[in-house]
């Protein structure tokens, strides 16, 4: 399988590249991608070193798979260009999620609609994905009314210049800043730009999105999305109301049997999700699951998870696995 990756030297990129050798994704050759300012640099894959090249000779080479995570911009400008020359697009950014012509995956919940004709497929948002997962065996079994979720987000969702800034501020540092105010002992409830409904593209991101990969426009969604100084990973407080009854020890059971989910939840041992313990792993974690003793059929739950990895690099090489598990992309050796 000939990969590329664009956005090599990026931060998800590099948790992209990191994932790819520890699944032991059957790559015959990378690709590493990156804009004119870092073509030629150096990166190492699974003890080998590449160059980086930029995205015109990239297309050039006819990738079967392009994996991108190099922002909305690049993939709404080059993702058809790849296309066009035949390779599989996975994009990480919001460019196309909410198209209606392309496909808004999560492999444990939709991966089956998938194609050879799709081939540009988008990564849903990094808050999405943990909280879908979450959502998908329970609607299933109670059919969701209403979901309030509120978010703690990692600073590792903006980049390398927030993870400075916290740094920084840290150690007492002045710098270059990537939020308007402090992060250091500070939240910020500014995730990505503001609306003009008042609400931020990442709060509407998790409105919306949820929707088209559960394939239930009737679902009703509110959000509030924050920033926190964590480096570890995104947390979610998740509230549900069902339109049916339910017993907890079912849907601890049901959680518990969900791929892609472990379970956290002993109160008796301090036992529930922390960002620290997700850090560098690819499950969603829930814990504090608990009735919602205002109001009937309703639930609360909080959820983590490594953002970088199944909210993004994971997330997207697992698309991969599929389309290569089910051959919807044809490698380069059946090409021969």
């Amino acid at each position: 399988m000939k990969v590329a990756v664009v956005g090599a030297t990026g931060m998800v990129g590099t948790v992209m590249l990191k994932v790819l050798a520890e699944r032991n994704f059957p790559i015959s050759e990378l690709i590493p991608v990156a804009s004119e300012k870092s073509v030629g640099k150096q990166i190492e894959y699974k003890g080998k070193k590449y160059s980086v090249i930029g995205l015109q000779d990239a297309v050039e080479l006819k990738a079967d798979i392009a994996i991108f995570s190099a922002g909305g911009d690049t993939s709404l400008e080059w993702a058809p260009k790849f296309a066009q020359g035949g390779t599989t697009v996975i994009d990480n950014s919001s460019a196309w999620r909410m198209n209606p012509n392309n496909k808004l995956i999560v492999p444990e919940i939709n991966a089956d609609q998938l194609t050879e004709t799709d081939k540009i497929i988008a990564n849903p948002n990094c808050s999405t994905i943990q909280m879908v997962l979450v959502m998908n065996p329970l609607h299933k079994k109670y059919k969701i009314k209403r979901t309030i979720v509120s978010t703690y987000q990692s600073v590792t969702g903006t980049g390398v210049k927030a993870i400075e800034q916290l740094n920084n501020e840290n150690k007492g540092i002045s710098g270059e800043m990537a939020y308007p105010y402090p992060i250091n002992q500070n939240c910020l409830p500014h995730c990505d730009v503001f609306e003009d409904n008042g609400y931020t593209k990442e709060e509407m991101k998790l409105v919306n999105e949820p929707k088209k990969i559960l394939n239930d426009n009737s679902l009703k969604i509110t959000a509030t999305a924050v920033r926190v100084p964590v480096v570890g990973g995104h947390s979610e407080s998740i509230n549900i109301e069902f339109e049916n009854d339910f017993d907890l020890a079912e849907i601890r059971k049901i959680l518990h049997e969900t791929e892609g989910i472990t379970l956290q939840d002993n109160l008796d041992t301090n036992t529930y999700p922390m960002p620290i313990y997700a850090e560098g792993k690819d499950d969603v974690f829930v814990g504090r699951i608990r009735r919602d003793e205002s109001q009937a059929n309703t639930i609360n739950m909080w959820v983590v998870t490594d953002n970088l990895r199944k909210g993004a690099a994971t997330n997207a090489i697992q698309i991969a696995e599929y389309l290569v598990e089910h051959k919807l992309v044809n490698s380069a050796l059946e090409k021969v």
